[in-house]
């Protein structure tokens, strides 16, 4: 327990001026959207046409008239893949690991099972199937990248809902083989897998700081550590999305009750909403507007439905709703 000794070298990457400084806490609070994880699959270096990750994907047009692999089953794969359609793509095969997303695609867009090997510009899938294709993109996610924290007080790679060697998602106690304690004073924030973003964000900075300052008292370590584990163990029951909004307004709620925070976070009959509208119809369900949970207001619902509305800058978003 030499937490208290150890120090943090800061670089300014712009001047290269560096200092260091002994800190008592240390809270992570860096992200993990920025190391895209790129998968091997046999044979793409084959691969005549072009080879990209979600993470460098910014324009649709550049796409029209083309065969597209996209690889993943999540939000990267869905929206880049809508986007591809509605801006003219040729065809879009989606490519997933695991279970099917579900959708009712459009008739250009088809989901199949993995991708395994690549040879030119053909693309074989676990499933059988093969087709030629002009470009492949990597839905893949992003790895968890701590490189300037020690090993044995590192974040494993697991974008799950409930993050390994963490109480209540937020304070480290090196419980897996390999990792060390920090005498709860490590903090990893906004590291898991997520529905409610910024809102769980501010309540997990909150509980950190509440917990730094004394306010909040966490219960000894072991308890810490079984309550950890638990909740580690509870991802395996994580099966579907509406199990994923359930359990993590539960994890705002907890976080929450912690706290003593007393206005309503719940948004889960929103998500269940915009779920319903993403299962009805995928391509309009972007059309829809809901009332917020604070305010009671109803957003305006766009006067060009998505799939027909080509200016997707602010300014133009902003100037069509003039007057609704």
């Amino acid at each position: 327990k030499q937490w208290y000794q150890r120090r943090v070298r800061v670089t300014n990457l712009v001047t290269e001026e560096s200092f260091e400084k002994e800190f008592d806490r240390l809270i992570v609070a860096s992200g993990h959207f920025s190391v895209p994880n790129v998968p091997e699959f046999e044979g793409i270096e084959t691969f005549t046409g072009r080879v990209m990750h979600s993470h460098d994907f910014r324009n649709s047009r550049e796409f029209k008239g083309q065969r597209v692999v996209l690889v993943g089953g999540s939000y990267s794969a869905e929206d880049i893949a809508l986007q591809l359609y509605k801006f003219g793509a040729e065809q879009l095969t989606i490519s997933i690991r695991s279970n099917k997303m579900g959708f009712v695609w459009p008739d250009k867009i088809k989901e199949v099972e993995l991708l395994t090997k690549v040879d030119g510009k053909t693309c074989y899938f676990k499933d059988g199937s093969s087709g030629e294709y002009d470009a492949i993109i990597l839905c893949t996610g992003y790895r968890h990248s701590f490189p300037f924290m020690p090993k044995e007080l590192r974040l494993p790679n697991d974008n799950s809902f409930n993050i390994s060697n963490v109480y209540r998602n937020i304070q480290w106690y090196g419980i897996t083989e390999g990792k060390k304690d920090a005498d709860g004073r490590l903090f990893y924030l906004a590291m898991q897998n997520q529905e409610y973003s910024f809102t769980m964000f501010m309540l997990q900075a909150k509980w950190a700081v509440s917990v730094i300052k004394g306010i909040l008292q966490v219960p000894e370590r072991e308890v810490c550590v079984q309550e950890a584990k638990r909740m580690y163990a509870d991802n395996a029951n994580i099966t579907d999305p509406i199990k994923e909004v359930d359990s993590q307004t539960e994890y705002v709620r907890q976080i929450a009750g912690d706290l003593n925070y007393t206005a309503n976070l719940d948004c889960s009959q929103l998500f269940r909403e915009w779920l319903s509208h993403k299962y009805a119809d995928i391509t309009t369900y972007r059309d829809h507007s809901h009332v917020s949970l604070h305010t009671g207001a109803v957003s305006p619902v766009h006067p060009v439905p998505w799939l027909y509305c080509f200016d997707d800058s602010l300014k133009g978003y902003v100037n069509a709703c003039d007057g609704v």
